[in-house]
């Protein structure tokens, strides 16, 4: 099996970088979550489960358990693309709440609670606050990550929702910078493609 590219990381939120979770880097499609594997993979890369929990999980599933949460994960993204494309480009109105039962339906299912621990990477044993969650299935493994469509929604102007405008390229982005001028998913990809194609023009005018 050919070793799938690192998972890409450039919505600028979480939520979002989870449509970019199936996309077409170079030429040919690629779907991090096109099994179980897949997508734990795509977790653990995200930060969204912990080591542990994820091999617990993993340990505990039957033949296929961890795949048929994959094709719910996909299904997941596909509605929540529908959704975000609809409202890409203008700021989310009041009554697009009617049409996130889907997503209030899942998060329905979640079991956090908050904990006292030692505060991470702290050199003086300070204690913190940290939310917890319960795994006390494989299908939790989708509650993570409808906690950042979540905050996506909630905490992202869709008004700067933009699909990068590179040939053939299918990411989306939050659009972030001072100009709300960002074109392109990536300089290094889409942005230097798109250079080299204006400079080819650009000689091609010449003669």
């Amino acid at each position: 099996m050919q070793r799938k590219p690192p998972a890409i990381f450039i919505a600028d939120s979480l939520g979002l970088d989870f449509l970019n979770s199936i996309a077409t880097p170079i030429d040919t499609p690629i779907d991090w979550l096109d099994n179980g594997d897949g997508l734990l993979d795509w977790l653990a890369q995200a930060g969204l489960v912990p080591a542990d929990v994820r091999d617990e999980l993993k340990a505990r599933a039957m033949p296929g358990e961890l795949d048929k949460v994959a094709e719910q994960a996909c299904a997941l993204r596909e509605w929540f693309r529908g959704f975000v494309r609809k409202h890409a480009g203008r700021s989310l109105a009041p009554k697009a709440l009617n049409e996130l039962g889907y997503l209030n339906k899942l998060l329905e299912r979640d079991e956090t609670f908050s904990q006292i621990t030692r505060q991470r990477d702290s050199m003086d044993d300070r204690l913190e606050v940290r939310t917890m969650r319960r795994w006390r299935s494989l299908d939790t493994l989708l509650l993570p990550i409808g906690e950042a469509m979540a905050k996506f929604v909630c905490e992202v102007d869709f008004a700067d929702v933009k699909a990068c405008e590179g040939h053939r390229c299918t990411l989306m982005f939050a659009d972030h910078t001072p100009r709300r001028a960002r074109r392109w998913c990536s300089m290094a990809i889409c942005g230097n493609r798109a250079k080299q194609a204006a400079h080819r023009d650009r000689l091609k005018g010449k003669h």
